[in-house]
């Protein structure tokens, strides 16, 4: 028996819903073989209203982590918090060495909570070094805005506008995640392959229960890619995945509930309506 090797190149969410807890978790869900390479650690402090303290790693401990699974050849990879311009660049030499073009870039710029770009010096440098390197990007409406420079999106047009700036920068193609900000009454999604436009929706959960959805999602894209699905049906699949995770999140404590990463197995997947949109 062998199993198809997924690696994330992403920090480390010492409370376990998001970053590389949850990508193992969907990468085991998805039955292939997880491995990592940690970029920095986050922590929360209890006694101060669970404010994140990002630790990161020394650059030669990421690029030995990164040597350690290369050897062992992937089908597919991920990258999410990479926390400078060093750590992108390393990211891009991983990539060029994988010898896979499935590659999904998550672009995490902020940790849960926050709402400004923890290293503002990092969007550049994704947009040289990670966007060309890309089969798929998968930024938030917030990440999506950085990198595009669209401005904030609240619309679809909005998505729209702002995935064709990301592929004209390079990515092959990208998914920009819609949000509570997005004016529509579905939870969409919105894939553009350089062609067409796809708008993924599914119904809305009614929770606040969604720690680490993104880094989930992402990684299901990734799993699935390794496992041979074609991109749309990969994210198809992902979207599918992450909703019903979401709509099983549950209450880790006061501050905080992530998705349930094993709610696909244990209680189904939701069902994702896709529809091709005009240019």
């Amino acid at each position: 028996m062998s199993l198809n090797k997924t690696l994330t190149i992403a920090g480390s969410d010492t409370s376990g819903g998001a970053g590389i807890q949850a990508d193992l978790k969907t990468f085991q869900e998805h039955g292939t073989y997880g491995m990592t390479a940690l970029t920095t650690v986050v922590t929360m402090d209890p006694s101060n209203h669970w404010a994140h303290n990002v630790h990161p790693l020394p650059i030669d401990t990421l690029k030995a982590q990164i040597d350690t699974a290369l050897s062992t050849g992937i089908s597919a990879l991920k990258t999410g918090m990479l926390g400078s311009v060093e750590i992108i660049e390393t990211a891009a030499q991983a990539i060029d060495r994988s010898e896979t073009d499935k590659v999904v870039i998550d672009p995490v710029m902020v940790c849960k909570g926050e709402d400004e770009v923890l290293h503002p010096e990092t969007v550049g440098a994704m947009q040289e070094h990670l966007l060309p390197r890309a089969m798929v990007v998968t930024p938030n409406l917030f990440e999506a805005w950085q990198l595009s420079g669209v401005g904030p999106i609240r619309t679809i047009e909005d998505m729209k506008a702002a995935a064709a700036k990301i592929v004209e920068k390079g990515a092959k193609s990208v998914v920009v995640k819609g949000g509570k900000q997005l004016e529509h009454d579905k939870a969409v999604d919105l894939l553009y392959d350089g062609e067409t436009f796809t708008l993924l929706e599914a119904k809305k959960a009614d929770t606040s229960y969604n720690h680490g959805a993104g880094c989930t999602f992402a990684a299901a894209i990734t799993a699935n890619l390794a496992n041979g699905l074609e991109l749309k049906e990969a994210i198809s699949n992902a979207k599918e995945f992450v909703t019903s995770a979401i709509h099983h999140g549950w209450r880790l404590n006061e501050y905080v509930g992530p998705v349930m990463h094993g709610a696909h197995s244990r209680f189904g997947k939701v069902t994702v309506h896709k529809e091709t949109l005009k240019a």
